[in-house]
């Protein structure tokens, strides 16, 4: 008897080593977002504190910190079952957004 799927039946999904490549993925991520804070902090010391240097580091770290409880959270999702489910667009948004604006905001605080 073959077990071979029949027509109108899907094959059991094979995950391999996708999921370890995604929570790889979001480790990196988060590593470059940690590098963009930390940078955009040590930009703000060494050119002297102005206030506006002051508020785009504050963003920059709360943006660092937004991305990272939503990192936090995928990756513990990620290594507790053999099949994730997807990620909420809400949340995959939020993570969008953070990244983005965590380069924004390092952007104005290079120039």
């Amino acid at each position: 008897m073959s077990t071979a799927p029949g027509p109108g039946t899907a094959p059991d999904r094979d995950p391999g080593l996708q999921p370890e490549r995604t929570r790889l993925a979001w480790r990196r991520t988060t590593l470059s977002g940690t590098v963009a804070a930390v940078l955009a902090a040590k930009a703000t010391l060494h050119a002297g504190p102005t206030p506006s240097a002051v508020v785009a580091a504050a963003l920059c770290c709360a943006l660092w910190l937004g991305f990272l409880h939503i990192a936090h959270r995928r990756i513990r999702t990620l290594a507790s079952t053999s099949r994730p489910p997807v990620i909420a667009p809400g949340n995959a948004t939020a993570a969008a957004l953070c990244t983005v604006g965590l380069a924004v905001c390092g952007a104005i605080l290079v120039l």
